[in-house]
């Protein structure tokens, strides 16, 4: 078993520490560990190019058009049985970095497309996809923060977990964590993650959320989109949509069950978005041969140009 730890915080920081903590405990425990400091790697924004879905709905399998270490940190969490990652908290969420990585991950990593690209490349007579993309994997996450702005970033950390849909075993976070490495009781809380982490992979088919009990019956996220004027809210994270109702002097989030299966962090969920996907795309792509289409592009991109960069001589 081998279990992958990112750190996405400075050198030698926090981060990195207390995702050595972690990795520590799971060598104890048996398995193989790697660390990555994730800052070290070469790792471009996602420049909204969608060749990666593209790529998909096409047959062609995975593609990317950004030239940088992205491909090869996947398929290190690809080839891990367990991955965490543990990312600085600078305003609620996740870090920039952090949010870069999830961009990244992106279509062209979602699971429900995946499966279908695999099966197409089959059905052409083609080699389908390398297993370790489709393999079971549990993830967990832990963010630090030095305050106690931080409510935000479980659900954005969740949502890295989405597109591949991997499990979700811990999502925790510390505030005021400027001296953590001296804060016993989170030091082994890092340590129980990893426990966790290690248990998970170990039987990854039985493997089971062990994080507190969040707002959200199905995903525990915490975070909602509550529509104005309205009781209804949406998941923000499963996107689930239901109600907000306070039962017994606490708000209780109610949703449809016959509508779970529309959850983002199912495989018929992901079946149900991968449909709207690649007919999305297939509709954008005949839409490029439109004249009206191209005639309002060349317009509004000849109305004013960019601003250059000033580093750009």
């Amino acid at each position: 078993m081998k279990i992958l730890g990112l750190s996405c915080g400075t050198r030698n920081g926090n981060n990195d520490t207390m995702c050595r903590v972690a990795l520590e405990e799971a060598q104890k425990l048996g398995a193989e560990i790697e660390f990555i400091h994730v800052f070290d790697w070469d790792i471009k924004y996602c420049s909204g190019c969608v060749a990666c879905s593209r790529g998909l709905v096409m047959g062609k399998g995975m593609i990317c058009t950004q030239k940088d270490d992205y491909a090869a940190l996947f398929d290190k969490m690809a080839e891990a049985d367990g991955v965490l990652i543990v990312d600085p908290i600078y305003e609620s969420g996740g870090s920039g970095l952090f949010h870069v990585l999830c961009d990244r991950m992106g279509p062209g990593h979602d699971m429900g497309m995946l499966m279908m690209a695999d099966g197409q490349l089959k059905e052409q007579g083609k080699e389908g996809l390398d297993p370790k993309y489709l393999k079971k994997k549990a993830i967990s996450f832990v963010g630090i923060g030095g305050s106690d702005w931080a409510c935000r970033v479980e659900t954005d950390h969740a949502m890295l977990a989405m597109s591949p849909a991997w499990k979700v075993i811990d999502n925790d976070y510390f505030s005021w964590s400027k001296d953590v490495i001296m804060q016993d009781d989170k030091v082994e809380r890092m340590k129980e993650i990893a426990r966790n982490l290690v248990e998970a992979a170990a039987d990854i088919e039985n493997a089971e959320w062990k994080g507190k009990e969040g707002a959200c019956p199905h995903c525990h996220g915490n975070n909602f989109y509550i529509f104005p004027g309205t009781t209804k809210c949406v998941c923000e994270l499963c996107g689930l949509e239901g109600t907000l109702e306070v039962v017994d002097g606490a708000f209780k989030f109610k949703f449809a069950p016959e509508d779970e299966h529309k959850a983002h962090d199912t495989l018929s969920g992901k079946k149900l978005h991968g449909d709207d996907i690649f007919q999305n795309e297939g509709r954008l792509m005949n839409l490029f041969k439109d004249p009206e289409f191209k005639a309002r592009k060349e317009h509004y991109t000849s109305v004013i140009a960019p601003t250059p960069s000033p580093s750009v001589g």
